[in-house]
């Protein structure tokens, strides 16, 4: 492989070259869940061509050498398996990703807004208020931290007797257990207890620079735009799509910073609100006064860096704002030691009482959280008014709801657990009502009365959903029958099948689902909002104030709602601990990733890392340097999530050597996922655009498919269509001679067992040749004329044997 930038225009020049006499390559990238490279191409003995551990090209032992011995390979393609597995389920420290789940959502919300035309203000408007909405997460995931550390712990257990009694490490914080201690004054105890939040920022501090400098440093082909080049209708052509280096850069440094005020305004403004009102040493409020200052300008730089920058996709931005990464972390690294220097000093006449004043700045983040989300609406739907599509989600409503989503996953997250920590440090008491602390601020109780409507909501939807289920397996159960005629009925077997192809279809009211979810979540929450400043005054007695009339009920609903949370932290917790020591369950951490981190980081540094950054790269160098150093004909095959990256991939190639790739996608979810929920980069005129670019394409999918669709792109001029129609499934109703016992219901898997697999291959490699574009045939051969295996109903060595979905 070339070193980066050594040719900018990789693969543009007409080479021949030593194997320019029909040398065919099929590119396998398989789907979500990983696969090993012997699954992949059907043979226990593989090696590796390049790459590494994490990331690389196989081939089978045998096809080492095949562009030496091109006569061996007559009529079949030579195979390869990319396997990139491993950039989203390896060791045992990806489980630590599941604390970053609320990042990596309200980071999907920055890449669904609606597509557009000419409207890059709005465009620019909306990543910055994505961005803006994921800066609050981390202010409330830090500010969780402090109230759990800071209030629960040092301030209101240390400081009640009956509390730290029963929690004898508590005993040297503890002014009555520990009567004149240096470390029981209340500013000490906070600062010793800042170590928590401190050491939470950090953590994601270095998950975020170890990932990106394991994933998201390798750089993609150089090229330059192609005014004409049909791409353009999409950004994953740019040359810099896949290069976000200096924007997370950038992100994090702020999002650092902003963790490490916010430790410091806990800490700090704590003690400086007492020597505002006490009889103190002049000096002390002075210096406290001047640090609140300090610490609103550092949250004012934090927000100009947050908003001044968005992405840089038209050039391959190499530079990093050296500076600015270094500077804003240690000068609100520095801003944080003054502050602990501070709330350290000796103060004898403060003690501590009820509870910090936390819930103003829970208040503060939950009501931005949700001006954010409407704003974000209203913008998302100006967008979509320019070029509307029915398909898309929510009617481009998709990305505010998302993020509405992250909000709410953060608020319970960081709500468990300063609920499950204030039951456990009260004992049998009931923190607030009848226990000894106070308990965390009233929002996070109100916040937990509002779980069990909405638990309502879900049981009401999953309801309806079951019922439309079962009436489209009814309705189902006639097209089946209609599908296999003259064949002998079996009743089982025909509502297995409609009962398959029902369940599939629930894959399209995900839309619905989501938005009422966002819809309900954003009301309650409102509700809760003001629930909770309209009872701040009256500790222990949340569930009451606005539902006065009815306080019976939500007392009840408080109860629930905290037992429900709590149920759901420790669940999230036992599957951490779950994931990090069992690989089956780390497998299955990793194929959420799979789905929600194909995107880079672009609202958020600290969600887990884009693992395309390093398979679209990976890929575009192979299908480059391979065409250039051959000429030969290539087909990247893609299944599933690995029809995602052969897409962005092959948008990625120069317009020459994109015309010498065929495309071959199956269980593909590039417009009923993709193109319905991101439509600015996957939408019809970006999909319309690849068909015309790459010399051809084919869509396999299956009607018992829950993931894969057709991708809706119609035939143009001398084209085809891309989808081919629906594949059977299962291959037989009965049993045949072909297949004696009953044949499987596939679904999203094994797309390689149907005969149509290889009949397409080969109409794709057919169409290529050697060097140069093929004309595109005016009338295709029909179903059957072309292959020697659809008798037989296996397909060839050159094909993969299995793909794992």
């Amino acid at each position: 492989m070339e070193p980066a930038g050594e040719r900018e225009h990789a693969g543009e020049r007409e080479t021949a070259g030593p194997h320019g006499d029909g040398t065919a390559l099929e590119l396998l990238v398989h789907g979500v869940g990983g696969a090993t490279p012997q699954e992949m191409l059907d043979d226990p003995r593989t090696v590796r061509i390049t790459g590494d551990e994490t990331a690389a090209v196989y081939r089978r032992i045998d096809d080492v050498d095949a562009e030496q011995r091109p006569g061996d390979h007559r009529g079949k393609p030579v195979a390869e398996a990319y396997v990139w597995s491993n950039l989203t389920s390896g060791n045992g420290a990806r489980a630590l990703w599941l604390l970053l789940l609320p990042f990596m959502v309200v980071n999907l919300a920055h890449w669904m807004r609606p597509s557009t035309r000419r409207r890059p203000r709005t465009v620019r408007f909306y990543g910055l208020l994505v961005r803006l909405t994921g800066l609050t997460l981390t202010v409330l995931f830090v500010a969780a931290a402090c109230e759990v550390a800071l209030d629960l712990v040092a301030w209101q257990c240390a400081g009640t007797r009956a509390c730290a009694v029963d929690r004898s490490w508590l005993g040297f914080l503890s002014p009555h257990l520990s009567p004149g201690g240096w470390w029981t004054q209340p500013g000490r105890r906070l600062a010793l207890a800042a170590v928590v939040p401190i050491a939470l920022t950090g953590l994601l501090w270095y998950l975020s620079h170890r990932t990106w400098s394991a994933y998201e440093s390798q750089q993609p082909v150089p090229h330059r735009p192609d005014p004409d080049d049909t791409t353009g209708r999409t950004p994953l052509g740019r040359p810099g799509f896949w290069y976000g280096r200096r924007l997370v850069a950038r992100l994090r440094a702020a999002h650092t910073a902003a963790g490490l005020l916010t430790v410091a305004a806990a800490v700090g403004t704590s003690a400086a609100r007492f020597d505002r009102g006490a009889s103190g040493p002049l000096a002390l409020d002075v210096l406290g006064r001047v640090l609140d200052a300090a610490l609103v300008a550092g949250f004012l730089v934090v927000l100009v860096v947050v908003c001044r920058r968005g992405r840089s996709e038209n050039r391959l931005d190499r530079t990093l704002d050296e500076a600015l990464v270094r500077r804003l972390p240690l000068a609100a690294a520095g801003l944080l030691a003054l502050a602990l220097v501070y709330a350290g000093w000796s103060r004898p006449g403060w003690h501590s009482g009820d509870r910090l004043p936390g819930d103003q700045t829970f208040g503060g983040v939950v009501l931005t959280q949700g001006l954010l989300v409407i704003l974000l609406g209203v913008v998302a739907h100006l967008l979509h008014r320019t070029v509307p599509d029915a398909r898309t989600a929510l009617r481009g409503l998709g990305g505010p709801a998302v993020a509405m989503l992250a909000c709410a996953l953060g608020g319970v997250m960081t709500g468990g657990v300063a609920q499950r920590v204030a039951d456990w440090l009260d004992g049998a008491g009931t923190p607030g009502a009848d226990g000894s602390i106070a308990g965390p601020p009233v929002l996070l109780t109100w916040q937990a009365s509002v779980i069990p409507p909405l638990l309502l909501v879900l049981v009401a939807l999953a309801g309806w959903l079951g019922v439309r289920t079962w009436q489209r397996t009814r309705q189902g159960i006639t097209e089946v029958r209609l599908d296999h005629p003259g064949e002998p009925e079996d009743t089982a077997r025909t509502r297995r099948i409609a009962g398959t192809r029902a369940r599939a279809a629930l894959t399209d009211q995900a839309p619905l689902l989501v938005g009422i979810t966002s819809a309900v979540t954003l009301l309650l929450g409102a509700g809760a909002l003001v629930g909770a400043w309209g009872t701040a005054e009256v500790p222990g007695e949340a569930a009451r104030g606005t539902y006065a009339v009815v306080s019976g009920g939500a007392q009840t609903a408080q109860a629930v709602g905290s037992w429900l949370i709590g149920l759901g932290f420790i669940l999230f917790v036992t599957w951490g601990r779950r994931a990090y020591r069992d690989p089956s369950a780390r497998r299955t951490i990793g194929i959420l990733w799979d789905v929600g981190t194909f995107w880079p980081r672009a609202a958020h540094p600290f969600a887990p890392p884009c693992y395309a950054e390093r398979a679209v790269p990976d890929l575009t160098w192979r299908m480059a340097t391979w065409t250039r150093a051959t000429g030969g004909r290539l087909v990247i095959s893609g299944h599933s999530q690995g029809s995602v990256l052969a897409a962005a991939a092959a948008w990625q190639l120069t317009p020459a050597v994109r015309k010498r790739v065929a495309l071959l996608t199956y269980g593909s979810p590039l417009e009923r996922l993709y193109g319905r929920w991101f439509p600015a980069h996957f939408g019809p005129a970006a999909l319309r655009g690849l068909h015309r670019d790459v010399d051809c394409w084919r869509n396999l999918y299956r009607t018992t498919d829950p993931i894969g669709g057709p991708v809706r792109v119609p035939g143009e001029h001398t084209a085809e269509a891309v989808d081919h129609p629906p594949l059977r499934d299962p291959l037989a109703y009965g049993r045949t001679p072909e297949h004696p016992l009953p044949a499987p219901i596939l679904g999203h898997s094994d797309y390689q067992a149907d005969p149509a697999f290889a009949e397409e291959r080969e109409r794709l490699l057919q169409r290529l040749r050697p060097g140069v574009p093929a004309q595109r045939p005016q009338h295709p051969p029909t179903e059957g004329s072309v292959g020697t295996e659809k008798s037989t109903g296996r397909p060839s060595q050159g094909s993969s044997g299995k793909s794992s979905g």
